[in-house]
């Protein structure tokens, strides 16, 4: 009866937050895109042809094969970021593992806003998990030998084919392996932390210079940012990223803030002393140090490799198997009252959602009527901006490539004179955006 209750608990639960997930981008004025996801779409819509080499190709492949189903790169972006949501849910209960941590887990807010966003975070989530379970399975010696290896290394494969940065769970696996290579499954992680070493050389030098011999030396530079302004957005993003109701402060920096960045800390402050008070198990203590060494990483690479700051988005798969363990840590003190933190967190994302309300379709179809108008929906194009700053013109560049998604964006001024290369202020003078008030 109990065990009834609880699964009626979480197919509610779940219900609830696919529908918040999808309100999530149709009551947003561009349809949770951003800049990234210009890129995303516009590498799917040009496949097989590889546009760059700043993005792995998963992503973009993961869209481009929904777009076979007769959607277009927006919406197929969408289907992904559901169904990989979904593939949580299912896995976890599938395979009885925390099942009843990643039905939670999955309706926090901060991770409704990424499966509804058109970002590679979506998709790298439920191979985060995958790999989570692998781990788990050898460290629990119910996988050995070679297979424990292939399977680890390909999973940890797929995830950098997904993004660059499962670079660092590459490296925790390694790490991991090698201070615990007494043990069995401690050679195991050792040997697969080499293999995917391997592969990122091999990918290096047959994929990305074949495609961009440069791109190393145009991407790294020593000392973008200084150490103070780090520091102060690395205690930004932990305090957001692990508060389970408001992953979002007030840019304009009013009071609110201190209530949004006190409960994310009490929050780790409360995470880190359950697990110092209650034992970890060798696979929490796995999940715990892959996590953390994650975010150590995401903080470093900060100093040579021009990154957005960190936040909920940027932490998501490091955040991910922390969250796991809390979540399992609250469930052995509290049982059935954890999935109240679920159903909170949904309620204030809906009212943050309601609260900070545009009207996509409404904004989709002053943009589709203008391009068809212009004649320039099926035509490759390109949106000028001076600066990425400029937030309000780079909105209109989103919404745009939601309709349109062959668009790039540039900063050359002589590209304003083709036809095919649109302004802000062609834009605006012929369609009227539903705005978020509280942007």
């Amino acid at each position: 009866m109990i065990k009834f209750k609880e699964k009626n608990i979480q197919i509610i639960l779940v219900i609830i937050t696919v529908m918040v997930t999808i309100l999530r981008f149709l009551l947003n004025e561009k349809g949770r895109v951003s800049p990234d996801s210009i890129r995303y779409m516009k590498f799917a819509n040009v496949l097989p042809e590889i546009d760059n080499t700043i993005t792995p190709l998963g992503y973009p492949l993961s869209i481009k094969i929904f777009t076979f189903l007769g959607t277009d790169e927006f919406w197929a972006s969408k289907i992904v970021g559901i169904l990989a949501m979904l593939f949580i849910v299912f896995f976890s209960w599938k395979k009885n593992f925390y099942s009843r941590e990643s039905t939670i887990l999955v309706s926090l807010f901060s991770f409704v806003s990424i499966f509804a966003a058109t970002l590679s975070e979506a998709l790298i989530l439920p191979f985060v998990l995958v790999f989570l379970f692998v781990a788990d399975t050898i460290i629990k010696e119910n996988l050995n030998g070679w297979k424990a290896v292939f399977y680890l290394s390909l999973s940890l494969i797929l995830l950098y084919n997904i993004r660059y940065s499962a670079l660092f769970i590459m490296g925790a696996v390694g790490l991991y392996g090698l201070f615990f290579i007494k043990r069995s499954y401690g050679r195991l992680f050792l040997f697969s932390g080499i293999i995917s070493a391997i592969y990122i050389i091999l990918y290096k030098f047959l994929f990305i210079d074949y495609f961009n011999e440069d791109y190393i030396k145009q991407s790294l530079e020593i000392g973008l940012y200084p150490t103070s302004k780090l520091l102060t957005e690395l205690f930004q993003g932990l305090s957001t990223t692990f508060n389970p109701f408001i992953h979002i402060s007030d840019p304009g920096g009013r009071i609110i803030n201190y209530g949004i960045y006190g409960l994310g800390v009490l929050n780790i402050l409360l995470m880190i002393f359950l697990f110092i008070k209650y034992r970890l198990s060798n696979t929490e203590f796995f999940f715990v140090f892959t996590g953390f060494f994650g975010i150590i990483c995401s903080f470093f690479i900060q100093y040579f490799y021009p990154v957005d700051p960190i936040g909920y988005r940027l932490l998501a798969p490091f955040s991910f198997p922390l969250w796991l363990v809390y979540f399992k840590k609250l469930f052995q003190l509290f049982n059935f009252k954890v999935y109240a933190i679920g159903f909170l967190s949904i309620m204030s994302g809906m009212f943050f959602t309601w609260l900070s309300k545009g009207n996509y379709i409404e904004n989709r179809k002053e943009v589709a009527h203008y391009l068809q108008t212009e004649h320039l929906d099926k035509v490759p194009l390109k949106f000028y901006l001076e600066t990425m700053k400029d937030l309000e013109k780079v909105q209109v560049a989103e919404l745009l490539s939601t309709v349109n998604s062959n668009l790039e964006v540039t900063f050359k001024t002589s590209d304003t004179i083709k036809k095919t290369t649109l302004t802000y202020y062609k834009v605006s003078q012929k369609i009227k955006i539903d705005k978020n008030k509280y942007q």
